[in-house]
């Protein structure tokens, strides 16, 4: 291959996902990948990481759901990760859709970098093997091809993909794609590792975005177009660019794999050794990941007499104790709890279908819900009144506001809330508490340097959360 100066290769997180994989503790308006599952940080904020800071790599460019903006902005933040960008999608589309307006947004800003296309919701147990794969995989990225990174599998599972190489070598470490199986039957999947040429599809990719976009404009040219217009028509809002909806809704959702890496014939794969890669798929993957050789793991205070094989998820304080019982998973958070077989985790989408049917709240939102402006957790809701918890974030404020059901009483318990009550602004310590009745206009607001804390108690005939009326909001909501 020629010489050519390397281009910056930029990690493009697509931070999407339908959050029903890991339930309960996993939620549509919260799912894994902001959740911390394998240690202090979040799965997104390991993988911001991962490639943060690095020689030779950019700032990473995010593209989310609209509803995670602000959660996703948080968490960057959080670890001091600077986002070359963030894209949100009013409208979920699946992968290639994603990829495709990043690719557009790339060009634009940046047309000589190279993108790396990462998950934000995967773990990599040693991330130095995979970066030094993307490093050996560049040159064939800056020649043309379009690199997935393939891992080298432990075993036939049939919960991922492959993908398989020919025998031509294309440059060090990189070979050309002999094609990719969908989650094949064990059998197949033994059958295909056995020539040691299979691996499972990471969803990890590498390429230029002009090869990226004049590959799918031969294979899938409306996700494209959809993608170009998406991008154009967008409107930028307070560090984010979302995505012009109508062009997005004309098109039908196609991963990645379908829309072009099935197709294409300029598919190179680089294969990953040892790197401790997992999708977190189920539960029974999460106990996989950290385990590390011990017979049980808890996320949470656990006392196991005499069990072995069990995975206990705890977010609700509680203690969990087990006695002689085996490959279990527990999850308890504050409004449901998951008691499974680990081999029977992957099922877990027979319960979601269920739920979605009696109780589909509890695929929504947990009792910790993410707002703009920070967040709150209901810890009582009763015949004509509710208790919340609220934290605010420093500098944060709710909108200007007004209920026409239920009147609200706060109670400060630590920080300084600045209150607007009607048109009179006052500044309520800790201790202090502040009473609004039904239809006062108000605002909620954090002067301080630290979160405000303070418990909410609301009270009247109707407590939904539509009962709002706003006036003014910073956040550009109605």
């Amino acid at each position: 291959m020629a010489a050519q100066h390397p281009a910056t290769i930029v990690p493009v997180i697509l931070s999407g996902g339908s959050g029903t994989r890991l339930w309960p503790a996993s939620r549509v308006g919260f799912p894994k990948q902001f959740l911390s599952l394998t240690g202090g940080r979040s799965l997104l904020q390991d993988t911001l990481a991962r490639f943060g800071g690095r020689p030779g790599f950019g700032a990473p460019l995010v593209v989310g759901a609209e509803e995670h903006r602000f959660v996703i902005q948080d968490q960057a933040r959080e670890i001091g990760a600077g986002l070359a960008g963030l894209l949100v999608e009013p409208v979920a589309r699946n992968t290639a859709p994603a990829i495709a307006s990043a690719a557009v947004w790339l060009e634009s800003h940046d047309p000589d970098a190279l993108m790396l296309v990462a998950p934000a919701d995967h773990s990599i147990g040693r991330p130095e093997q995979l970066l030094a794969a993307v490093v050996a995989a560049a040159p064939a990225a800056r020649e043309g091809w379009l690199v997935t990174f393939g891992i080298a599998p432990s075993g036939p599972d049939t919960a991922y993909g492959y993908v398989t190489r020919s025998r031509e070598q294309l440059g060090e470490g990189v070979w050309r794609s002999g094609g990719f199986r969908e989650k094949p039957d064990r059998a197949s999947a033994a059958a295909l590792i056995a020539g040691g040429d299979a691996f499972w599809n990471s969803g990890l990719f590498l390429f230029r975005p002009s090869t990226l976009l004049a590959a799918m404009t031969r294979h899938a040219p409306s996700v494209v177009e959809a993608a170009r217009q998406a991008v154009d028509g967008g409107s930028e809002d307070l560090g984010f660019l979302r995505l012009a909806k109508a062009p997005l809704e004309r098109i039908e959702g196609v991963s990645i794999d379908y829309a072009l890496m099935q197709a294409a014939d300029n598919v190179a794969l680089a294969p990953v050794e040892d790197c401790g890669w997992s999708d977190i798929g189920s539960w029974d993957a999460l106990f996989t990941v950290l385990s590390r050789g011990e017979p049980n793991v808890s996320v949470g205070e656990a006392i196991h007499v005499d069990s072995t094989g069990v995975l206990g998820y705890l977010t609700d304080g509680r203690l969990l104790v087990t006695l002689g019982v085996t490959d279990l998973v527990v999850v308890s958070t504050q409004d449901a709890l998951l008691v499974a077989r680990r081999d029977r985790a992957q099922d877990l989408r027979l319960v979601v279908e269920q739920l979605r049917a009696v109780r589909p709240g509890l695929l929504r939102e947990g009792s910790r819900v993410y707002r703009p402006w920070g967040h709150y957790e209901t810890l009582h809701l009763g015949d004509r009144h509710q208790v919340k918890h609220l934290w605010i974030k420093p500098g944060a404020r709710t909108s200007l506001q007004r209920h026409v059901h239920r009147a609200e009483h706060w109670v400060v318990v630590k920080g300084t809330a600045r209150i607007t009550h009607e048109n009179a602004v006052e500044d309520v310590t800790e201790n202090q508490s502040v009473y609004l009745p039904i239809g006062a206009r108000h605002r909620l607001e954090n002067p301080g340097r630290i979160p405000l804390s303070l418990i909410e108690i609301q009270t009247g005939s109707y407590l939904g959360e539509d009962d709002i009326e706003r006036f003014d909001d910073a956040y550009g909501r109605h």
